[in-house]
């Protein structure tokens, strides 16, 4: 089975995470993306420590799909520089991981 990864974001708002997840489950780059409440987040940036108000984004998808999903946050993300890590799942509901690959493949 393709390896189905977590892949965390940030956006500044609730407006464009809600418009990305969208984007990303309909072209079927995630099969799943949370939308988590805002969260404060505080950075190095260019030499100053700086803060934010960000909306996270869990999304699931796999190892497959990632690359195309990458292009497609960084396509739509406001920011020039965005947080984008993918963390493989090792273990989960067999289930649940078929699901998401069954959702996220590319020939859907």
């Amino acid at each position: 089975m393709n390896t189905v990864l977590l892949v965390l974001t940030n956006l500044p708002d609730l407006a464009t995470a809600e418009t990305l997840a969208t984007a990303l489950v309909e072209g079927r780059l995630a099969a799943c993306v949370n939308i988590l409440q805002p969260c404060r987040s505080v950075y190095q940036w260019k030499g100053a420590i700086e803060t934010a108000d960000e909306v996270p984004l869990l999304i699931k998808t796999t190892e497959a799909r990632y690359p195309a999903l990458e292009s497609a946050i960084r396509a739509r993300h406001p920011y020039a520089t965005p947080e984008i890590i993918a963390v493989p799942v090792v273990r989960g509901l067999p289930d649940y991981l078929a699901w998401v690959a069954a959702e996220t493949r590319a020939d859907n």
